[in-house]
């Protein structure tokens, strides 16, 4: 049955992660997205990943991340010919996605007031690290570089090791979550009214956005945020804790939970100690409550009480690596990892974290090969064989 985006057609002319990973939650949606890359070298994500035999090869483990089920077709944006052929299939197009810096799309005369021209209702969305416009906005955006700026280091590990690093590209995957999300929202309202508009997205922005506990903490109670390392800064007991093979989170946010938890670790007293005796209190005891259960949870292993807590209804799950996690049976019945195993190299590829009632939210069909659907999308747009070969020779293609 058809997704929700099934008959949109994106073109894509982004890099790396943030504008990629927009456009691969449309694709899991049902969009069809055109990738317009680079002639020769294309995306530089191509040539990233950890399997440095396929990255030289143009299909990274970075690239395919995110690129499943696009088509790719080489322009070179500098040149007329390029440009025309862009704006032939922005015509036939709903959503533009850009994320380069501020001003290079105007600059190419392929910016929102020049594409709405010629299609009022396309949806363009540009995404960078800092917005469109502001003092800050013709700086080049890293996600590191957006993570340091936003605070999210300055509250990530403890007053040892803080500033500390999210461990995987945050910043980058929130702006283009955030940028799917507008789009999404754009072409609601472009089906009603026949009326395109430009979103600006900033990834600085958008990472604060989800900062909201941390942020109105400050901006309503004047409260600096400072790094807990694995502390629940809105509860105690609730953290990390060593048990005798393991890590184990547990959650005991709500007074019936701890009460729960007190009962299980066989330790009722902990429930009557003045110390501990409701949530703030608590909390300015973090450290000696944190002590008594630590002890007990030493003399088990993290699966069983994993298995105790939750059966006593104290939230509770182990500290697992990305491998451990991606092999449990869990993830196998929710159908979250896709597989293309007849193409080289072979795909592995992750869902988009949803299911959906009428329709699988899977990548249609593997990342592409540079340049793989150019000829078939010209000859759409009816250029002859003996044109495509005239543009590829004058490296318009």
């Amino acid at each position: 049955m058809s997704l929700p985006l099934t008959g949109i057609r994106v073109l894509d002319v982004t890099n790396v992660l943030a504008g990629p990973f927009c456009s691969y939650q449309l694709v899991l949606m049902g969009a069809e997205v055109i990738k317009i890359e680079q002639p020769g070298s294309g995306d530089l994500a191509r040539r990233l990943g950890a399997d440095r035999a396929t990255a030289a090869r143009l299909m990274g483990a970075s690239f395919i991340a995110v690129n499943a089920g696009k088509q790719s077709v080489t322009l070179n944006l500098k040149m007329p010919a390029a440009k025309n052929i862009f704006k032939q299939l922005v015509t036939q197009s709903q959503v533009v996605i850009e994320n380069f810096r501020p001003g290079v799309m105007e600059r190419l005369g392929l910016d929102y007031a020049a594409l709405s021209k010629i299609n009022p209702r396309i949806v363009y969305c540009a995404v960078s690290g800092f917005g469109q416009h502001g003092p800050l906005s013709s700086r080049p955006a890293y996600d590191q570089v957006i993570q340091g700026m936003s605070g999210v280091m300055s509250v990530t590990g403890d007053k040892d090791s803080a500033p500390l690093r999210v461990g995987y590209p945050v910043c980058d995957t929130v702006g283009g979550i955030t940028a799917a999300f507008t789009i999404c929202a754009a072409l609601v309202d472009a089906c009603s009214t026949s009326r395109g508009r430009m979103i600006d997205v900033s990834m600085l922005e958008s990472t604060l956005a989800t900062m909201g506990w941390v942020v109105s903490n400050y901006l309503n109670a004047g409260t600096v945020p400072l790094p807990l390392g694995n502390e629940n800064f809105t509860a105690a007991p609730s953290g990390t804790f060593r048990t005798a093979d393991g890590l184990l989170n547990i959650a005991a946010n709500e007074s019936y939970q701890y009460e729960k938890l007190c009962d299980l670790l066989e330790r009722p007293d902990l429930k009557t100690d003045l110390r501990f005796a409701d949530r703030d209190i608590r909390k300015q005891n973090r450290d000696a409550i944190n002590v008594e259960i630590q002890a007990v949870l030493l003399t088990r292993g993290a699966a069983e009480w994993e298995k105790l807590l939750i059966e006593a209804g104290v939230p509770a799950g182990r500290v697992l690596s990305v491998p451990e996690i991606l092999d449990h049976p869990h993830l196998a019945e929710r159908q979250f990892i896709t597989q293309f195993p007849n193409v080289d190299p072979p795909q592995t590829l992750t869902g988009g974290g949803y299911r959906i009632s009428d329709g699988d939210a899977v990548p249609p069909g593997p990342a592409p090969t540079l340049s793989q659907h150019t000829d078939t999308w010209l000859r759409k747009l009816g250029y002859s064989n003996i044109q495509i070969e005239d543009l590829r020779a004058n490296g318009v293609i």
